[in-house]
């Protein structure tokens, strides 16, 4: 199988803007953090948080492949203190010795019935970035495999991911804490009663359903991702 899903991002806590897409979709944008001197796992991982821009925020951590209906990049902006944001984290810590790494990957992808979506996956990883994001792309196609979705891709061609992946190497003495975000901060307004929905039986796509998105299916191997 080729993993090479677009290309690397990088480590990423000042990311380059993205580009959205038309339709009126809800913006998100990748972030990375590397706290390497804490008093203590919480102390780094506070700092982590305020250099990803969430320390006045509150959180929520997202869970699930599926993002919401209409998400598409954007760049990065200032969050009013006490902001609910949903956040699907990633997380990885040192303690006196070692490498960790964090990542956080998107595609934009569409349903065999021809319904665009979007997907997100994280991982920690204990060791550097490089093996860091080759498990997360992994991950990621194994998540269009089970959901038979395929990668959308752009007028050259080239397929709508990104992924951001970061490092820590620990210090003597302190605690060190890696962070790798997709920040979502008007994700909690969407999720209603409006999007299709995915018959598990018969793939079957309609309008109105009550979980507000495409339910997955079980993978049939056959997903052509364009990697």
């Amino acid at each position: 199988m080729d993993f090479n899903i677009g290309t690397s991002s990088g480590s990423r806590n000042r990311p380059k803007p993205a580009t959205p897409r038309g339709g009126g979709g809800f913006a998100g944008w990748l972030m990375t953090a590397v706290a390497p001197f804490g008093e203590n796992e919480e102390h780094a991982m506070d700092q982590a948080l305020v250099e990803l821009g969430l320390g006045d925020a509150r959180l929520i951590r997202g869970e699930g492949a599926m993002l919401p209906m209409g998400f598409e990049p954007g760049s990065p902006q200032d969050l009013p203190m006490g902001t609910l944001v949903e956040c699907h984290l990633s997380k990885a810590t040192v303690d006196g010795t070692g490498i960790a790494s964090a990542g956080v990957a998107w595609a934009l992808c569409t349903t065999p019935e021809g319904d665009e979506c979007a997907i997100v996956t994280t991982m920690s990883h204990q060791g550097p970035m490089e093996e860091c994001e080759a498990e997360l792309r992994r991950n990621l196609q194994r998540k269009l495999s089970n959901r038979d979705l395929e990668l959308r891709k752009d007028d050259d061609g080239r397929a709508l991911f990104e992924c951001a992946v970061d490092e820590i190497e620990a210090q003597e003495g302190v605690h060190g804490v890696v962070l790798a975000a997709l920040i979502l901060p008007n994700s909690l307004n969407l999720g209603g009663s409006s999007g299709p929905t995915r018959s598990r039986n018969s793939g079957v796509s309609s309008i109105g359903g009550s979980l507000g998105g495409p339910t997955g299916l079980s993978g049939s191997g056959k997903s052509d991702f364009g990697f």
